[in-house]
């Protein structure tokens, strides 16, 4: 079977890539840079670009689309054309190639309306309640792209929760650069109970679903490790990894949501390229809980997590001192 990956010069994208080598597949990549893998076929260029897209898929069996603006900075138009328009062009480009089946990676945070998740479902994607343009868009595309699943064109979506490990940039270098240099406060006290998504397993759980689309096709999973912990340690796991003292000072979680949403104003007023140092997602995920029933997930996708948090924090450890 030759499957596409998007996005593939990310953790995740290129986690995936290597686990679909390991199974006997043949890989073809399709990102903005070389995503330096050894043995799949590459493809660069844009999502947005029709006939770039259309080139990558040709001849593909099955894609998994991870490529996407992620980003708490950003016009509602960059993040619209990126993550929605470009899925509407790879699932048109993968139908007219009469590929199969298309996973979709989402993200919990389409079905997150800011308050507290303790063992939920899935649930639907609500562009309407999702929390940022991010989360906005990636439910649009989300709801898009499962609509667009048949008998034929099977489409299913996974929504693996905060993924990170060695070589994340997304969160664990910002955790540590934060943290680093006293900037990183725990949300009223670093409470709250979160389960992450150690990227192997992140990547096993994608490609399971990719497998199992006969059961999948049509809808969404929500993909963790099941082990929730407290915000408090799951920082300072990280930042001992890393060799970073942990956050030992705290903020009310409601006076940085506030703050989160000033800045966010003035970041878009300024017109300001780097990450904003709070914005209110953030302070709504630092300072709630958000953790899933993993029972439908584990069944349907016959998948079960192989890296516990403390092996991933070994992990990333090992890493660090390499």
């Amino acid at each position: 079977m030759t499957v596409l990956v998007t996005g593939a010069s990310g953790m995740l994208g290129r986690a995936v890539a290597e686990h679909l080598l390991a199974g006997g597949s043949d890989v073809r990549c399709f990102q903005r840079r070389p995503s330096g893998i050894d043995g799949v076929e590459e493809f660069l260029g844009s999502i947005g670009d029709a006939g770039a897209v259309t080139a990558a898929v040709r001849d593909c069996d099955a894609v998994i689309h991870l490529a996407a603006k992620v980003s708490f900075t950003g016009t509602p138009a960059e993040f619209e054309r990126t993550n929605v328009e470009g899925t509407r062009l790879l699932l048109d480009a993968a139908q007219e190639a009469r590929a199969t089946d298309v996973v979709y990676v989402s993200s919990p945070s389409v079905a997150h309306d800011g308050t507290s998740l303790v063992g939920a479902p899935a649930g639907p994607a609500d562009p309407e309640y999702a929390r940022g343009h991010y989360a906005r868009t990636k439910a649009t595309a989300e709801l898009l792209a499962l609509a667009r699943s048949t008998p034929e064109f099977r489409v299913a979506a996974v929504r693996p929760h905060i993924v990170w490990g060695p070589g994340d940039t997304q969160l664990v270098e910002r955790v540590l650069e934060r943290a680093r240099h006293g900037r990183l406060p725990l949300l009223d006290g670093g409470t709250a109970l979160i389960d992450t998504t150690y990227v192997d397993n992140a990547a096993s759980a994608i490609v399971a679903c990719l497998d199992r689309m006969q059961a999948a096709q049509g809808q969404a999973f929500v993909v963790t490790n099941g082990e929730p912990r407290p915000i408090a340690e799951l920082l300072g796991g990280i930042c001992r990894s890393g060799g970073v003292r942990p956050p030992a000072w705290s903020v009310p979680g409601a006076l940085a949501r506030g703050a989160g949403a000033v800045i966010e104003r003035a970041w878009l007023a300024l017109g300001r390229a780097e990450e904003p140092p709070m914005t209110r997602f953030l302070a709504e995920q630092l300072s709630t809980a958000h953790w899933f029933d993993q029972r439908h997930t584990r069944a349907v996708l016959d998948w079960q997590p192989s890296v516990s948090i403390e092996e991933g924090l070994e992990r990333l450890a090992a890493h660090y001192r390499g």
